[in-house]
C-alpha cells in the first residue's frame, strides 16, 4: 500500500527517531475472527480461476510482490466483514478513502505470495488513508508461522522503541524521516497465527507485517485478502 523502509545504504546512520509505543492488545488494537465467511472454500476457488492477475516481484519490476486481483470478495461477503468490523470498533460508518489523485486503494484485494518472492516488511499503512486494516486467510495449507506480526523498533544496544506512527506523520516513512534502515531496526513484538477463514482487523498506524510466506505454485502460496477503511 505505501513505500516501505528498505535496507540501510551508505550515509544512512543517523539515529532514527524513537516511535511511541503502544502493546498492541487483542480487543483494543487488534481483533481476531475465526470462520469468517460462510463458504470461504468457494471464494477461494473463485480466487484460484480469475485469470485477472496483476503481476508484481518477481514477475515484473515493481516493489510488492506476487500477484494481485480485485475485487476479492463479493458485496454480500464484503457486507459480512463489515459488520465484524463495526461491531468490534464501535465505527458508526467504514469508508474506502480515495488516494492522492484520485488513485484506487488495494482493497477488498486479493495478494497472492509465494516463499522466497518477499521477505517481512515491517511499515503502517498511511493515517491519512485508512484508520483500520484487516487481512483474511484464505489458503488452508499454509502453517501457523506465515500469519502476521506486529513489531517495534529495536535501537542500538539493543534497547527498545515504539510501534505506533502518530500526528503529524501518516506513515513509518514520514515518521523516520528516511526509507533507508539500518539492517534489524525492527523486533517482533505479537504474533498472530495463520489460520484459514481467519480475519485479523487492527489499527493500521501499527508497525506490522506478513511474519512468513509459502510455496511455490499457485495453490500452494500465501493467498489472502486485505482491506483498508477509514472510519
Amino acid at each position: 500500500m505505501l513505500p516501505l523502509p528498505r535496507a540501510n545504504t551508505p550515509g544512512a546512520h543517523n539515529p532514527l527517531p524513537v516511535l511511541p509505543y503502544r502493546k498492541p492488545t487483542q480487543g483494543r488494537d487488534y481483533w481476531v475472527f475465526d470462520d469468517v465467511l460462510p463458504d470461504a472454500v468457494a471464494v477461494r476457488a473463485r480466487c484460484l480461476a480469475t485469470e485477472e492477475w496483476t503481476k508484481g516481484y518477481p514477475y515484473a519490476r515493481e516493489s510488492w510482490p506476487g500477484l494481485r486481483t480485485m475485487p476479492g470478495l463479493l458485496p454480500a461477503e464484503l457486507a459480512r466483514v463489515e459488520r465484524l468490523v463495526k461491531k468490534a470498533t464501535g465505527a458508526g460508518d467504514l469508508w474506502v478513502q480515495k488516494a492522492p489523485g484520485g488513485g484506487t486503494l488495494n482493497h477488498n484485494c486479493v495478494q497472492v505470495v509465494g516463499k522466497g518472492e518477499c521477505e517481512p516488511r515491517p511499515h503502517t499503512d498511511s493515517r491519512n488513508l485508512c484508520r483500520y486494516a484487516a487481512v483474511l486467510y484464505l489458503n488452508p495449507g499454509v502453517p501457523k508461522g506465515c500469519g502476521t506480526s506486529f513489531y517495534r523498533q529495536r535501537l542500538p544496544g539493543g534497547t527498545l522503541g515504539g510501534n505506533t506512527v502518530a500526528a503529524p506523520h501518516n506513515n513509518l516513512v514520514d515518521a523516520l524521516g528516511t526509507r533507508f534502515v539500518p539492517p534489524n531496526s525492527f523486533i517482533e513484538d505479537v504474533q498472530v497465527p495463520h489460520r484459514f477463514n481467519r480475519l485479523l482487523l487492527y489499527s493500521a498506524n501499527l508497525m506490522h507485517s506478513a511474519t512468513g510466506y509459502w510455496g511455490s505454485t499457485l495453490e500452494e502460496k500465501r493467498m489472502t485478502a486485505v482491506f483498508f477503511w477509514m472510519a
